[in-house]
């Protein structure tokens, strides 16, 4: 009988340190530029997944000097006749600098005309598929010094589009929200990843690690919105030349390890000329691979769970859709990562 209500005990504190979801819906980030389609097997890995869920980029906004804040398409819309069996959420990647300086006037402006944008490629007949959008997520890395700037923008789309807002959050502003601000949104889309910046610590892999990410996530407030789920499924290639950053390439890390020789810890050597995405590798420059494992994105979920006092249902969306860089991992990996935070 001891042991039973020892059992009994040990179960609870379990259960009081995990914060599972009942529910999760599954989704996919589509960031490419200039794609028209889904290649075959992303479509195939869609349907096998389940996934019914997009995010997509519809458009960047560019601060410039001459012309104020534009907006500037850099995906090719017309392949959106792919979403048409998607539950599509258009998102807007807005540069900090713009939110710098700002006048309540052309904030007003912006809004609108992010709105108006938004709605032109809905109503456009390349969205003949598309029957309806309930929600626009913005993609900002907002500051202390433009928060009140991007808060008052996300009123007025609010107010101007009648949609559901949401925003993506960072981690520095998850951890601390009486310094940067809870934005007037319905919902944060957390990001669970880019924590380091990319070339100032080479011994760590940037993309995730997860003791960095675990001491984010250390804080005892829940955050006072509800909160998705967006987790890094890519990898990157950086390459220097003559101990020079030159390039980061986008491509499928196992088989541009047939050309490099393991030197530490995510660090190669080029031996062979080569051309990897157009870019000339010379025999001798030095490679830096950040990826993402399975068992290590596994880790980062136990961690979320334990942390992050999530409601019962959320959505999950992995970064980002790209046969080449899914390579990585089977569909039922794909699968596991969505399942794993109902376990």
């Amino acid at each position: 009988m001891k042991h039973i209500f020892l059992l009994l005990a040990l179960s609870a504190v379990v259960a009081s340190c995990s914060h599972k979801a009942e529910h999760v819906e599954k989704a996919f980030y589509f960031w490419k530029n200039n794609e028209y389609s889904f290649s075959e097997s992303e479509r195939n890995l869609l349907e096998s997944t389940g996934v019914k869920k997009m995010y997509v980029k519809f458009f960047e906004v560019e601060k410039n000097e001459v012309m104020g804040n534009i907006p500037v398409a850099k995906t090719e819309l017309h392949m959106y006749n792919n979403f048409g069996d998607f539950n599509l959420v258009p998102t807007v990647y807005i540069r900090n600098e713009v939110f710098k300086d700002c006048t309540k006037q052309s904030l007003d402006l912006l809004a609108d005309n992010v709105n108006f944008l938004i709605n032109k490629y809905r109503t456009d007949y390349k969205f003949k598929n598309i029957q309806k959008v309930d929600e626009y997520q913005m993609d900002c890395d907002w500051t202390i010094s433009t928060k009140d700037n991007y808060f008052y923008f996300l009123k007025r789309l609010k107010e101007l589009s009648q949609k559901k807002i949401s925003c993506t959050l960072r981690l520095y502003p998850y951890k601390y929200p009486d310094k940067m601000g809870v934005p007037p949104v319905d919902s944060v889309m957390l990001m669970c990843y880019n924590l380091i910046k990319p070339l100032e610590d080479h011994e760590r892999n940037s993309i995730l690690d997860n003791k960095e990410f675990s001491a984010y996530l250390d804080t005892d407030e829940k955050y006072p919105l509800h909160i998705d789920i967006a987790l890094p499924v890519y990898s990157w290639v950086q390459v220097y030349q003559n101990n020079h950053f030159q390039k980061l390439l986008y491509t499928d890390t196992k088989s541009i390890k047939a050309i490099l020789k393991p030197e530490k810890d995510f660090w190669y050597q080029v031996q062979n000329d080569t051309v990897i995405n157009d870019f000339y590798l010379r025999e001798g420059d030095k490679i830096k691979i950040e990826a993402i494992g399975s068992e290590q994105l596994k880790e980062a979920i136990d961690i979320i769970k334990k942390r992050v006092k999530l409601d019962k249902s959320i959505t999950v969306s992995l970064f980002h859709l790209d046969a080449e860089q899914l390579k990585s991992y089977s569909n039922e990996e794909i699968t596991g990562f969505y399942s794993r935070f109902t376990e």
